[in-house]
């Protein structure tokens, strides 16, 4: 990943902070793939996607977040739910950063993004 893809990430894990999620992991990876972030929000275990994106780009940095992503975020959350046993309820997130010369523009959380099929 890229320096801005990491400033990025960052600026989305001091977000959700500042949003009183509790951080449980950064950058998880497993054979399935990468979950940038793993919080917890009351009753959630939240799996967060960040995409990044410069502002001058037509497309959201969300439609980025395409059915094959979605499929390899949910069995990365299930392997690491198997190792990672919680009563919490599994949400799926995608946080939107715009972001030019290192200056964030915006954050956009849209939280339950997709849903478990």
């Amino acid at each position: 990943m890229n320096n801005s893809g990491k400033f990025a990430e960052l600026k989305s894990v001091m977000y959700l902070q500042d949003k009183k999620y509790k951080l449980i992991d950064v950058n998880f990876t497993c054979r399935f793939g990468e979950i940038d972030i793993i919080a917890q929000d009351n009753k959630y275990i939240v799996f967060v996607e960040v995409k990044m994106r410069e502002s001058d780009t037509y497309v959201k940095p969300r439609e980025y977040v395409d059915d094959f992503k979605q499929q390899k975020m949910i069995a990365s959350a299930n392997l690491y739910l198997s190792y990672h046993p919680t009563k919490l309820q599994p949400r799926f997130d995608v946080i939107e950063v715009i972001c030019s010369d290192y200056e964030i523009k915006s954050i956009k959380h849209l939280e339950n993004a997709f849903q478990l099929v």
